[in-house]
């Protein structure tokens, strides 16, 4: 599958963010997103999971051998936010065995909520707390779970790293290297090692477009210096 970018352009007010921009992502790959602040990583991630529209372009999906170009529902989106947006008024619990109920047909787990909670770290003690005093990190695990747990086709990780504990960020990359399997993943960072170490490409969001690092630079010592070069052209 192919996710493909033809052409997309978005700014606020005066400020253009995409110019006619183009790329093709493809399943079985780890994309690594990077840009400086403001550049637009997670204004193109709302676009590309129809939260935000585009001004001119298309954003579309070519399924395995085919050729046609579809619209796609944003269901078929995954999408891990830097700042999470769970309901309040559930338990741990309860949301994960809602979004399992209402997603059962798409799971790729056959653990129990309570179990795939315990997998994301969430101990017993803590899974009938309500989500509103669930730390950031433990909400940002639950966010993780339910979203790798429902199929999607795409994933978008947005900074999804942040807050883990080294522990738990361990298990959540080996999730994120098992995603590629079947799907797109695409994720945003600041940290350059955690990029180096997860991804297939590098992408980087600059002056409007989006460019992909030579391959041979992804494993080079100077990595960092190669980006920071890139990204701070045209200053």
């Amino acid at each position: 599958m192919k996710l493909v970018l033809n052409n997309v352009s978005k700014s606020f007010d005066d400020k253009q963010l995409f110019d006619k921009l183009n790329f093709t992502f493809e399943t079985g790959k780890i994309y690594g997103l990077l840009g400086r602040n403001g550049a637009g990583k997670t204004t193109l991630f709302n676009c590309i999971a129809h939260n935000l529209k585009i001004d001119s372009g298309q954003i579309s999906i070519i399924d395995q051998d085919d050729i046609e170009h579809r619209d796609y529902d944003n269901t078929e989106i995954g999408f891990v936010t830097t700042n999470t947006n769970l309901p309040d008024f559930m338990t741990g619990l309860e949301f994960v065995k809602f979004v399992m109920a209402l997603n059962q047909e798409r799971l790729t787990t056959k653990l129990s909520a309570s179990e795939n909670l315990l997998k994301y770290g969430i101990k017993i003690s803590d899974q009938n707390i309500l989500l509103r005093d669930y730390s950031h990190g433990m909400k940002n695990k639950v966010q993780m779970l339910v979203t790798e747990i429902t199929n999607a086709p795409v994933y978008l990780l947005d900074e999804p790293l942040t807050s883990f504990d080294p522990v738990a960020a361990f298990e959540v990359k080996e999730r994120i290297r098992e995603l590629k399997t079947n799907a797109i993943v695409i994720f945003s960072t600041h940290i350059l090692e955690l990029a180096q170490e997860l991804c297939d490409e590098i992408v980087l969001l600059h002056d409007k477009q989006l460019e992909v690092l030579n391959r041979e630079k992804l494993q080079s010592a100077d990595f960092e210096k190669d980006i920071v070069a890139i990204l701070s052209e045209g200053e």
